[in-house]
């Protein structure tokens, strides 16, 4: 695979002036970036695979919806529905995407809606939210956002990747310019002082923007269908993890570190699990499984020995109310301006 991204490289330098065309165009105005009468949150990153964007969003509503009408819009990843669509608790994955169906089912009071032109669906929910979080929209450029969160994960630094096909980078890395925000994403809760410093210099922080480094907070309890166990009842018992999520790393690595001795099933990210892989998995004795896995597999394998084990992001270095209060302000200001 590495032999053939390197033989892809002058496809990616096609893909950089395209970029880089696109970009320019808009901060020239040549294209036009459409702004809101409320708070549009956007949370993305420059790169395609896992920086932690669903546990971005999920802190951003803990943080808002005790104070404001939350909306969140995604376009929905592989579901077969077109359009707008406001996700209901009832909704499939096939119909609504699972991160959009995860937000609704965690999250019940909070409004989640689906729509691949981020307009259109910014037009609809603006009529009863007053702050829209818009996950993964970093490079969707029709929409001017009050606020640009951009994520990237600590082992895997934006600026120390290429553009696609040769890396995994969807834009140039000039385009980290636009956000407000940078978070560094999984990263050890220890991680020292220096390591941060070294991080901020590496990034290149601009004025105009604050740096957060965040980790992934394991829950202490998997839970079932209809079922909560202490996550130390796995300890004796063989189980088999399932990920389908772009980078399982941390969470084995967090798993043998507890102590844990599983076997591991990896699959893409966003897989769609075919009939033979789920009666593959009716065979094992007990499955732990991603919570975004969770909404795939709960369906299909019913009431069988099926767990997921929860996550959140947590703000390091003492910066949580930082954090939190650069995303109040940005809301109060751009509320109904």
């Amino acid at each position: 695979m590495k032999t053939l991204r390197k033989i892809l490289f002058p496809f990616a330098v096609l893909y950089g002036w395209i970029t880089r065309a696109r970009n320019v165009f808009y901060n020239k105005g040549w294209f036009k970036s459409k702004q809101y009468r409320l708070p549009v949150i956007c949370v993305g990153n420059l790169s395609v695979g896992g920086t932690g964007k669903s546990p971005m969003i999920e802190l951003l509503i803990e943080i808002l919806k005790e104070d404001y009408k939350v909306a969140t819009l995604s376009r929905g990843y592989k579901r077969k529905t077109k359009g707008f669509l406001e996700v209901k608790t009832t909704h499939t994955v096939a119909e609504v995407g699972d991160e959009p169906l995860q937000f609704k089912q965690k999250f019940p009071e909070v409004t989640v809606a689906v729509c691949a032109d981020r307009r259109t669906g910014i037009e609809v929910l603006e009529k009863e939210a007053q702050v829209i979080l818009l996950d993964d929209a970093f490079q969707h450029r029709k929409v001017k956002a009050s606020l640009n969160i951009m994520l990237t994960p600590c082992d895997e630094l934006y600026v120390q990747d290429f553009l696609l096909p040769t890396g995994n980078l969807r834009e140039s890395r000039t385009g980290a310019d636009r956000a407000d925000i940078i978070v560094v994403t999984k990263c050890k809760k220890n991680i020292a002082y220096a390591k941060m410093q070294e991080i901020r210099f590496i990034l290149d922080i601009k004025e105009h923007q604050k740096l957060y480094f965040t980790t992934i907070d394991y829950a202490d309890s998997i839970f079932g269908i209809s079922e909560v166990q202490p996550l130390h009842y796995l300890i004796d018992k063989p189980f088999t993890l399932v990920t389908g999520i772009a980078n399982p790393k941390p969470l084995v690595d967090f798993l043998i570190g507890e102590g844990y001795q599983f076997e591991h099933k990896k699959y893409p990210d966003h897989h769609n699990f075919s009939e033979a892989e789920i009666n593959a998995l009716k065979k094992e004795q007990i499955i732990l499984t991603t919570e975004k896995d969770f909404m795939r597999l709960k369906s299909p394998l019913g009431k069988y020995a099926l767990y997921y084990l929860p996550i959140k992001t947590k703000v390091l270095n003492g910066q949580e109310s930082f954090f939190k209060e650069m995303i109040f302000k940005n809301v109060e200001a751009n509320l109904f301006s």
